[in-house]
């Protein structure tokens, strides 16, 4: 399973030119506002027909301007789950989520009714309106009506934006499930850095209609590209790591291919798969392994990359076990420790700076 789009465009504001490729797991595409992302999505599901280009989805072939095929919206089998829902308000949550079922002709779910009921967690809302239920609870019946209607590839435009921090954290977890349990291309708009580094397998940057950098979440969130698009303080990396023991100072250990890490805050279990998100920011750097500090998680590393931005800072990319981490630090600091390519050094992480681990592969 996978898609490939080759897109170009014009709009009186922006033009497109841009191509990419992705497979079954959550491709996100990130960007400011203006970006083109929901015209990606347009041009996908058939809303926007472009100029020139080419889509494809399983080998099927969505549109081509050379042969001047156009498949229509409704027989793309693209299922979309937007902002806010767009429940139909005069039928029941279960009602809504068996809506697609009689354009099926006979084609089988991804996942069986009774297991996304109960992957979404959506037992007890059966008989609801959406009038009465949460913002949460909304989107989680959107997707699942998405799902139920058995769609070859999902596209998701800021599916929730509208949702505050706890009803996002709420519902989170049952994306995760999802990525696992469909293993169908899903195609993700959102401005919420958090989102992006817990969801995306791969990753597409996006400014002016242009792709300034695709590839997987680990490569590109420690590019020094990313950082004009994510901003300096939400600018970091994310490290793979298995949950170990339990210790007995209130810590977990994460084991990485570069080392262990001891954090506070792990729900996940042992032996399971998190990934660790780590501000460019908080990372120090020393040139010999420091002793006497209150940090507990230093890991070897060794510099890739150092890229000198327009202002005070410098951007270290560093290859840890296998895994990548970009560190910011002041280009005062990089002269004053003669960094190099190549050269070895410790990473030091505070624990209380690294954001929560969240399990997901």
């Amino acid at each position: 399973m996978g898609f490939e789009l080759s897109l170009r465009h014009s709009f009186p504001n922006m033009s497109f030119d841009l191509s990419f490729s992705g497979g079954p797991g959550i491709t996100v595409l990130f960007g400011p506002s203006g970006a083109g992302k929901t015209s990606v999505l347009r041009a996908f599901t058939g809303i926007l027909t472009p100029h020139s280009g080419r889509a494809t989805l399983n080998d099927t072939v969505l549109f081509d301007t050379t042969t001047n095929t156009n498949v229509a919206t409704h027989k793309r089998r693209i299922g979309s789950v937007f902002q806010d829902g767009r429940l139909f308000p005069h039928l029941t949550a279960l009602q809504n989520i068996r809506f697609g079922k009689p354009y099926l002709k006979r084609r089988a779910s991804l996942i069986p009714e009774d297991a996304l009921i109960d992957l979404l967690g959506l037992e007890a809302l059966l008989h609801n309106v959406p009038s009465t239920l949460s913002g949460g609870e909304i989107q989680r019946v959107a997707l699942a009506r998405a799902l139920n209607a058995a769609p070859d590839m999902l596209v998701m435009d800021e599916p929730l934006a509208a949702l505050d921090g706890p009803r996002k954290d709420a519902i989170l977890p049952y994306f995760d499930r999802l990525k696992t349990k469909a293993a169908i291309p899903i195609l993700y708009v959102t401005h919420s850095v958090d989102e992006l580094a817990r969801l995306a397998d791969n990753v597409v940057l996006m400014k002016d209609g242009e792709i300034v950098q695709h590839g997987s979440v680990y490569d590109v969130l420690s590019s020094p590209n990313a950082i004009p698009l994510l901003g300096v303080r939400e600018a970091g990396s994310v490290l793979s790591a298995t949950v170990g023991e339990a210790l007995s100072n209130g810590l977990t250990r994460l084991d990485t291919s570069a080392g262990a890490l001891e954090l506070p805050s792990v729900s996940a279990q042992k032996g399971d798969t998190v990934r660790v998100r780590i501000l460019a920011q908080d990372v120090i750097l020393a040139g010999e392994k420091p002793v006497g500090l209150s940090a507990r998680n230093i890991l070897p590393a060794v510099i890739l990359n150092i890229h000198q931005g327009r202002g005070p800072g410098a951007a270290v990319v560093l290859k840890v076990g296998d895994q990548t981490l970009l560190s910011r630090i002041t280009d005062a600091s990089r002269l004053d420790m003669g960094l190099t390519e190549g050269q070895h050094v410790f990473a030091i992480l505070k624990a209380s700076s690294i954001a929560r681990p969240v399990q997901g592969e």
